[in-house]
């Protein structure tokens, strides 16, 4: 089969730096048919806009890789997209749209906990596979069988978290800052548990609500607890730059471990020298492995940027859903779902691949450290028990 370069269709191009929905072929495809079709909600307008993008330009690299290895059942792997407004309700109608097409043979859905779970309940009506990217342990526990997860999950990310922070920093009096929605809740009660086994105590457990414009009064708030160290879950980059930005100007230099939004390319840019010696928590980084270096280089060379997890979830999904439906040998939804059940062993961009009987597909977090604004990989921890 003779393959070419992938490209965006006009109706999928970049607009005034964003992404209108559309679809993501390959030249060779032509025709009703002529090629296996998946769906892919994610945020082209609002304050997502930015990961949108990023999972996008992931999403992208993984389909040009698996056309030019043949593609899958034969035929060119399409990508077809629609907005999710980086809303609830937004992510909701943008799932109905795709599920309304019948010959799409699964789904990528958001890298957003509470987007997931508002997802949730036509996901299990659909009743096809969907790969996504939010890390609250309950969407897994939900009793849906079409969910798999592609980044690990929050009670993962606490327990690194608090063993970097009381075993490596050596500190135990924490303020723990967190969005109130579902992902930040739940990593924050994750965090607050390992805290404890760990023999750390929690000074400060304080909640916000995503898009604040002024975090004083949650800073003001570690002052006052004495807390030596703080753990964080931010939902949004911008909410995370704007802390961190007001935190150092009032004058809290106590260590900071953050989850995955601290190492983001956004929040970077973002936050600048106000996240200068901070510590990650990051799915994706580039110096963990073979894999995660070959992505590196492949999203380089195409975007030059560098990558981060917005993008690397994406890359793996694609690939993997594409390497189970293969294995399936059909679009069958229960064999989609069987052949991805079955995966062992698959190094991807985020880590090595072992999905459990609830669609986990992976089971530790690399600790990472902001050296001057370049994330530097200093260690894996892995909790696989095979």
């Amino acid at each position: 089969m003779t393959t070419r370069r992938a490209f965006i269709k006009a109706s999928a191009c970049t607009i005034a730096g964003g992404l209108v929905p559309g679809v993501i072929r390959s030249a060779w495809a032509q025709g009703a048919g002529a090629t296996t079709r998946i769906g892919m909600v994610l945020p082209v307008t609002g304050p997502g806009a930015d990961a949108g993008r990023f999972a996008l330009n992931g999403a992208k690299i993984a389909l040009e890789a698996v056309n030019k290895a043949g593609g899958v059942l034969g035929k060119p792997l399409e990508i077809v997209t629609e907005d999710d407004q980086t809303t609830n309700p937004g992510a909701v109608l943008a799932f109905s749209k795709l599920a309304s097409q019948p010959d799409l043979v699964g789904f990528l859905g958001s890298i957003r906990s509470t987007q997931n779970h508002a997802m949730a309940p036509d996901i299990l009506k659909t009743g096809k596979p969907v790969c996504f990217g939010g890390t609250d342990p309950v969407l897994t526990q939900l009793g849906n069988p079409w969910l798999f997860r592609f980044r690990p999950n929050d009670s993962f990310s606490a327990r690194v978290i608090a063993e970097h922070g009381v075993a490596g920093l050596g500190k135990k009096k924490w303020a723990v800052i967190h969005s109130t929605d579902a992902f930040g809740t739940s990593g924050a009660k994750a965090l607050t548990e390992a805290l404890g086994k760990a023999g750390a105590t929690v000074a400060l457990d304080q909640g916000y609500a995503n898009q604040s414009q002024d975090f004083t009064p949650v800073v003001l708030a570690i002052r006052q607890s004495g807390a030596d160290v703080i753990g964080s879950y931010f939902t949004f980059e911008n909410d995370l730059g704007i802390f961190a930005r007001q935190l150092r100007q009032l004058g809290v230099t106590a260590p900071w471990v953050g989850s995955p939004s601290i190492t983001n390319v956004t929040a970077l840019k973002l936050a600048g020298p106000s996240l200068y010696g901070t510590y990650g928590v990051a799915d994706y980084a580039e110096e963990s492995s073979d894999a995660a270096r070959a992505f590196g280089k492949a999203y380089r060379a195409a975007t030059k940027l560098a990558p981060d997890n917005q993008s690397s979830w994406t890359f793996d999904a694609v690939t993997v859903l594409a390497q189970a439906i293969n294995k399936a040998g059909k679009t069958d939804p229960q064999a989609i779902r069987e052949a991805l059940l079955a995966v062992r062993g698959h190094e991807g961009a985020e880590g090595t691949y072992n999905f459990d009987k609830n669609g986990d597909g992976l089971h530790g977090y690399n600790v990472v450290r902001n050296d001057k604004g370049t994330i530097v990989f200093d260690k894996r921890i892995d909790f696989y028990q095979g």
